[in-house]
Parts: C-alpha cells; structure tokens; sequence
C-alpha cells in the first residue's frame, strides 16, 4: 500500500496549482503563499486535542489556514466533513479516520479535483491516497504486551481494552499484543473489548469485568492511556488499585500514572509530534516540494526511567517544546524519523 500510496502522491503533487488556484478564486486579496488546508478527525480525544495544538503552533509558522472538523466517532459525519472540504476548495485534505473500511467515494473524488488527501494517526484502506502518515501501531501493541508479560513473569489473567472495532489502531495495536501473546501461553485473556477510546466508557466496562471476574485479574493491557486511566478509577473504587495497568500514547494524565507507579507504562505517541508532521507532509504537497509521504512513526516506550523527559515535553516545560516544534518537525521530515524529540531511548537519526 505504501509503494502505491507514494505514486498517487507524486500524481497529486504533479497538479497541485488547480488547488492553489480554487483556494483564492474570486478574492483579490487573496494571498498565494497560503495554504488552506482541512481537517476532520475521528473525534476530540486527548491525544486528538494535543495534536491539533500542534498542528496549530506548524500551522502559524508556515502561512497555513487550518479548516478543522471532528466527527465524533461517527462515519457518515466524516464522509459529509470530507465533501464540505472538497466544495469549499482546500488545498489539501488531512483525515484522522474514523474507521479503516470508509471514505473511499471521498478519496476518489479528491482525486479527481486534484486536490491531495491524507491520512494521518489512522489508515485508511485506498492505493489512491496522496500521503499517509501513520504509527507503528503492530510495534506499539507488540511493546505494551511485552511490558505486561515482563510484569506478569509470564503467568496470569489479563483483560484487553480495545478501541473503536474495525479502525487501524484497535486492529493493528491488536495485531501487535497478538503477536506477544503467542508467546506466552500462562498469559490468559479473561475478556476483551472496545471502550472507544474514552475513559468514562472504560469505567463501566472495567466495573462488569471487575464484576464478573473479581480478584482473577491480574493485569489491563489498554491500548490507549485514556481507557487505562478508566480501569484505573474502577479498579480503584473496587479496591484493587494495585493491579498493573499498560496503555499507549503518553498523555498527560497517562504519563503522571507511570510516573506515579499506577501503569508499569505506556508507548509515547505525542500528537503534537505526529500531527505536526502530517500538517507539514500535506503542506509539502500543496507547494510542490518533494517530500516523504509514508513516514512511520515509531513509539518510544516509557516507563519510570524516562518519564519526567515525556513529561516536560507534553506538559511541564511544554511552551518551551512548541517554541522548538516547527524546526524539530522539519528537521525530522528530512531524516524520516518522525517520533525523534530527544526521549531517553530514541536515537538521533
């Protein structure tokens, strides 16, 4: 899909003028070296809210009008935001996908009006899209589950939160704790299932299984910080609140919790980081640069040893980080590694 993705990258970025061209049509004031350039994400997590301020501090850095749309987790809602972008004449159009299996009448007719579409944090099933900037979810499962199992000597009950069925990351992430798994046949999963994301939706979830499995779980692998952070309420109100939780992200909340003792760890996707990147990707297009459009983004792990680095990035010294985002966004484009931000374990490309 990568290869095939690069070569309708190189169609879209072959006409790009058209976009610039319906961006400022009818208006005489109408600036050329601005980019105007849509967003619809699957819906305003924290990781979603920390990457559109990101995207914002790229966005002010290099003339570019962001048009932002959430479709709170909703395909059809994404589909309509997706078609309101292609009307108005944007330049380029950044989607955080709701789910893998959509927008394929969307992404045609992107194409078709010349106008560059990318997929950003979630895939998107199409060999037609213009840039896909994505996690490496398989590593980022692969990595939680191995903490786990590292925790567990390899013996116990685990349950798995999981989030919105049929999207990239729950798939994927998935592919990844499977693959661990295997390894690892005293690993029992007692129960899994999607709490889409959302933490209130993982207390409730956490509060069955509690109920129904009691003092047999030994561990919650989350594949996202704001649905561990659920459990963690609910294993707490139950008075279980030593239970080893992992999750993946790195948000605020997810990172005090490693730092805290109460997750073993989570896998740092900052969303400052990656969608910045995404912004710069499309942006690249629009003007005609040459640039990487499958960057991969690779997730550091993080536990007590390097939390407070995280941490300073995402929230106590996180001004000072924004003030640096756009060269380090830029200078990243240019090695491919576009996770690097100095975490203790990543390597300077």
């Amino acid at each position: 899909m990568r290869l095939l993705t690069k070569v309708a990258a190189i169609t879209a970025a072959g006409a790009l003028g058209f976009g610039m061209t319906a961006c400022g049509a009818g208006d005489p004031n109408a600036n050329s070296d601005t980019s105007r350039i849509g967003v619809t994400v699957y819906d305003m997590s924290s990781f979603i809210t920390a990457g559109k301020e990101g995207m914002e501090a790229y966005a002010k850095a290099n003339n570019i009008e962001l048009v932002w749309n959430s479709a709170n987790n909703d395909v059809s809602t994404q589909a309509s935001q997706v078609d309101s972008l292609i009307n108005q004449g944007v330049d380029a159009i950044i989607v955080v996908p709701v789910q893998a299996d959509s927008l394929g009448p969307q992404v045609a007719s992107a194409k078709s009006k010349n106008i560059p579409l990318l997929a950003v944090n979630a895939e998107l099933e199409s060999t037609e899209l213009a840039g896909n900037v994505q996690p490496d979810d398989v590593a980022a499962g692969a990595q939680e589950m191995q903490m786990m199992a590292d925790k567990l000597g390899g013996k116990g009950n685990i349950v798995i939160l999981q989030g919105p069925l049929g999207g990239s990351g729950e798939i994927n992430r998935g592919k990844g704790i499977d693959q661990v798994l295997a390894k690892y046949p005293g690993i029992k999963v007692l129960a899994k299932d999607t709490a889409n994301w959302k933490r209130d939706e993982a207390v409730n979830k956490m509060k069955n299984w509690i109920s129904s499995f009691g003092n047999q779980i030994d561990g919650v692998v989350s594949q996202n910080d704001d649905m561990g952070l659920g459990a963690l309420q609910a294993l707490k109100e139950a008075g279980r609140a030593g239970v080893p939780i992992v999750g993946i992200d790195g948000i605020e909340d997810g990172l005090n919790a490693v730092k805290s003792g109460e997750f073993i760890g989570t896998s740092l996707q900052n969303g400052t980081v990656e969608l910045s990147a995404g912004l710069a990707v499309a942006n690249a297009l629009v003007k005609g640069e040459q640039v990487d459009t499958d960057p991969v983004y690779v997730m550091p792990a993080i536990t007590k040893d390097n939390v407070d680095v995280a941490l300073a990035h995402v929230v106590t010294d996180r001004q000072k980080f924004l003030d640096g985002l756009v060269e380090l966004t830029n200078q990243n484009l240019k090695t491919g590694d576009i996770a690097y931000e100095g975490i203790p374990g990543q390597k300077q490309p």
